[in-house]
């Protein structure tokens, strides 16, 4: 879905679960136990999709974070558009 969005335009974001274990979110970004990441490649840098957890680095409110969210913590991936 990542790559059909990107192909197609749109900017990819996914609905993470930051309660669930081994999530590395930044936390005062974190609303009602969830968090809405900007996975674009302008947005993600070294992204990296796998079976297993999604990484990369971003940045937020102007600070640098290295994200790290095991797939089974994705609630769900969408278009921004």
């Amino acid at each position: 879905m990542h790559e059909w969005m990107a192909d197609n335009g749109h900017t990819p974001h996914i609905v993470v679960d930051a309660a669930a274990e081994n999530v590395e979110v930044p936390a005062e970004h974190v609303k009602g136990g969830r968090i809405i990441l900007n996975i674009s490649e302008s947005a993600a840098h070294n992204l990296a999709l796998g079976n297993e957890s999604i990484s990369f680095r971003a940045r937020f409110g102007g600070v640098p974070f290295d994200v790290w969210v095991p797939t089974r913590a994705v609630l769900g991936i969408y278009a921004r558009e």
